[in-house]
This record gives structure tokens, C-alpha cells and sequence, in this order.
């Protein structure tokens, strides 16, 4: 399982720190931490290297805008 968790610093408590345990119960885990606004723009920026991927993505874009080819998702089966 890959989960990421966008928090505030301010809000780290121990309900999350519970919530994890609970989720990864008697499972190694790997805890990475950085800054959000610097991972988006890395992604973004890698996401739209690729003349081809930032046409596709660009349309994705228009197409949610426009509600035009959505598909539904249940959130239930993804887990």
C-alpha cells in the first residue's frame, strides 16, 4: 500500500500517529517528509517534461473543466 498524507505540521498529533499504526498494523513502514509546495512543483515540472504527457494532461484538464469523458470511481473497490 502507497498512502500519502498532506497535513499542516501544526496538526501532527497522536490520533494520527495512532491512525498509522492502526492502518500499517505489524508492517515495516517508511516515513518520508517534506515541504507540499516543493513536492507539487517537482512532480509538475516532471509531469510536463514529456511534450506528449503535458498534451494529454493539458486535455485531461479541459475535460474536467468542460465535463466532458469523466469517469466515476468507486472508492470502495480501490481499497
Amino acid at each position: 500500500m502507497y498512502t500519502i498524507y498532506r497535513i499542516n505540521a501544526n496538526e501532527l498529533d497522536s490520533r494520527f500517529v495512532r491512525a498509522m499504526k492502526a492502518m500499517f498494523k505489524n508492517k515495516e513502514i517508511e516515513i518520508a517528509v517534506c515541504e507540499a509546495a516543493q513536492t507539487e512543483n517537482d512532480e509538475t515540472a516532471y509531469l510536463l517534461k514529456s511534450p506528449a504527457n503535458k498534451k494529454r494532461l493539458l486535455q485531461a484538464i479541459e475535460n474536467v473543466e468542460h465535463n466532458r469523458d469523466l469517469v466515476a470511481a468507486n472508492l470502495e473497490e480501490m481499497q
